[in-house]
């Protein structure tokens, strides 16, 4: 198999030994020779990516020959626990090896996108520069190799997740994260979301063509379907070039892109509690459905493990402070004043978190988070355990559900693994 390794099977999926063999395949071409490694794999809220899986192989394979430091691309999420490493990539890495990203002070300013490019990017509605930085490791000449590991997926902020994106803002800056977000939330999400070419996206390839392209950096790229009701690993493609990342845009458009042929009245999304432990990720709930949810509809959003809004606590402070407010509000108070300014990853959060009064939102926390709190927000409140009583989760199937009283209801089991739309609301974006 010659490089760049792209590798697609829908019908029977792959297993992990036929994983194995295609990491063995990039190994042989591209890792040979190599003495010192640096691996970017995400972290656990992308659990079911099977980069877990490829990054604790390529350790095994890799350890006798070479020096191997990982550095998950966190972006403004909480450094890993031991815990958390041990359940993504096993017991068997030393936890030494794990080095922590602080998007606040570990990156090193490489240059900028200018101002008059994110201008057009944006329609006009930007006039700002934005840095391209990274984390200070690596730009270390020892690094022999740096594979960036990751799952492509249809993504609120950028369109489809990953590839430069693991890297500008997985081991990014304050400012490339701040600007890169809220160029997606001022562009339009419902514009952006399943697309593989965006104004962030191309904003990143930029940057990163102009400034990172002299750095030994590979992508393992993975895409994954359903299979029998169950998550299955259907591409992995391995490159460093734009194509590399464009064709698995089109597995994944093809696997995660659930096209509906009416609007959902009354969706219920479950957030699995490991997973998912604020609304800066659980409301991947509303970003990911809001192309399909009906004028008037409700979201039901069941999240046991809920226990705090922002993975931040600066940023958790100011989604108390503002709220999940209309799109024009949040501009509105980004204009008024400086900390959410200063703040705009925060800003473009609350922008995605807002049904904008067109849908009713049911946030039902396991008592992690208090009625008061949710309901400070702008959401509505249930307790989990009295709206499971109501919808019996092993009563669900993915998808259309009609209940014993005749109840429709729509039921995502994770809502981190596709985008759900009306074909008519895709189609018209």
């Amino acid at each position: 198999m010659t490089y760049p390794i792209h590798c697609v099977d829908t019908q029977n999926t792959f297993s992990n030994d036929d994983l194995t063999k295609i990491i063995d395949d990039f190994i042989a071409q591209k890792a040979t020779h190599a003495k010192r490694i640096l691996i970017l794999p995400p972290d656990i809220t992308r659990f079911y990516s099977k980069a877990g899986f490829i990054t604790a192989y390529l350790y095994q394979q890799l350890k006798d020959q070479a020096e191997i430091y990982f550095l998950p691309a966190l972006g403004t999420h909480e450094p890993m626990s031991e815990k958390e490493i041990d359940a993504m990539f096993g017991t068997e890495i030393p936890k030494a090896l794990f080095l922590p990203h602080f998007w606040r002070s570990d990156v090193v300013k490489l240059g900028e996108i200018s101002a008059a490019r994110i201008s057009e990017l944006s329609e006009g509605k930007l006039d700002c520069s934005m840095e391209v930085a990274v984390n200070k490791l690596l730009l270390d000449e020892k690094w022999d190799l740096i594979i960036s590991v990751g799952q492509i997926v249809p993504h609120e902020v950028i369109g489809m997740a990953n590839y430069t994106k693991n890297v500008l803002v997985g081991t990014g800056g304050a400012d490339t994260i701040h600007k890169s977000h809220y160029l997606g939330a001022v562009y339009g999400m419902e514009r952006i979301m399943g697309r593989t070419y965006t104004p962030v996206r191309q904003a990143l390839n930029e940057g990163f063509d102009s400034y990172l392209r002299h750095l030994p950096v590979e992508f393992i790229l993975t895409v994954l379907g359903k299979k029998n009701g169950s998550l299955a690993l259907q591409g992995v493609f391995c490159g460093n070039q734009d194509e590399t990342y464009e064709e698995a845009c089109q597995l994944s458009q093809q696997l995660n892109l659930n096209l509906l042929d009416k609007p959902i009245k009354k969706a219920i999304v479950f957030l699995e509690p490991a997973e998912f432990k604020t609304t800066w990720l659980g409301n991947k709930a509303i970003y990911r459905t809001r192309m399909a949810m009906a004028d008037d509809g409700e979201l039901i959003i069941l999240a046991p493990g809920l226990h705090r809004f922002g993975e931040d606590i600066e940023i958790d402070q100011l989604i108390r402070k503002y709220g999940y407010k209309t799109t024009d509000e949040t501009l509105a108070a980004v204009n008024q004043n400086a900390e959410l300014e200063n703040n705009l990853s925060a800003a473009a959060h609350l922008i995605h978190g807002t049904a904008d009064n067109r849908f009713k939102v049911t946030y039902c926390p396991d008592g992690g988070v208090s009625k008061e709190e949710i309901e400070s927000v702008n959401y509505q409140y249930c307790h989990y355990k009295d709206m499971l009583a109501r919808y019996p989760l092993e009563k669900m199937v993915n998808g259309w559900n009609t209940l014993e009283d005749g109840e429709e209801v729509f039921y995502v089991s994770n809502p981190a693994l596709g985008l759900w739309a009306t074909k008519q609301n895709f189609e018209h974006q």
